[in-house]
């Protein structure tokens, strides 16, 4: 880390108040996108999906849970994997103490995974999560929202066209609707750094004065392991 320069309190005083603008600045420029975002039209999903749930086979009005918004977190945990994605689990630390105050907002959320229920269960529990997590093994709901690949199909994961040269899992966020007769619209999804802003961890590290300090690793999040291998 770079030494930082050393001042007085008065000086440092200026140089945070100017700041302070462009923390505004930004402030403004994210409401304006976040409103863009809400804006976009919507697209009927007109395939029928079941998921995977410990009770049981889900439909996905169900997933919805008798609300009228829905948040899928697209977790990458794949059919013969043991355990999730380490770096989808560090995004998972962040989900079990929010949902009850989106609940409140008529948003339900939920994770989702292509890795069989029994599986899905037994990592769950052993992280200690509680929020509401499911199989799509067996649909195309992963295909669908681009976040497996089949090999050597075109894959248009973040918008982009690719082969996959091999099965994989990605991770993503998609959001969907119901309308007052429950036809189920997308409505958004996002997907690879669009993810950062969805991990309070990162927050807090992006104002500490070694910030994230991933650029010397091999890959960003090569630090990161599930938080009972620490």
């Amino acid at each position: 880390m770079k030494t930082p320069k050393i001042v007085s309190r008065e000086e440092w005083l200026e140089a945070r108040k100017a700041l302070l603008n462009k923390e505004k600045e930004f402030s403004h420029i994210r409401d304006a996108l976040s409103q863009q975002i809400r804006n976009l039209p919507w697209v009927q999903v007109e395939k029928e999906y079941s998921f995977g749930a410990p009770s049981g086979e889900k439909s996905f009005l169900d997933l919805f849970d008798g609300r009228k918004q829905l948040v899928v977190y697209h977790f990458m945990m794949g059919p013969n994997w043991e355990a999730g994605c380490k770096s989808c689990s560090f995004w998972a630390d962040n989900f079990n103490g929010i949902i009850s105050h989106l609940n409140q907002r008529e948003v339900s959320m939920v994770a989702v995974s292509r890795a069989p229920i029994e599986k899905i269960e037994a990592f769950r529990k052993r992280m200690g999560w509680s929020f509401d997590w499911y199989s799509s093994l067996g649909s195309d709901f992963n295909y669908d929202f681009h976040v497996s690949a089949r090999a050597d199909e075109i894959s248009h994961y973040n918008y982009k066209e690719s082969i996959s040269t091999q099965d994989r899992e990605l991770p993503g966020i998609s959001v969907f609707a119901l309308d007052k007769n429950n036809i189920i619209y997308h409505t958004y999804s996002r997907y690879a750094r669009g993810l950062d802003l969805f991990n309070t961890a990162y927050h807090y590290l992006d104002i500490v004065p070694r910030g994230r300090d991933e650029s010397e690793l091999l890959y960003p999040q090569a630090w990161v392991k599930h938080k009972d291998l620490y």
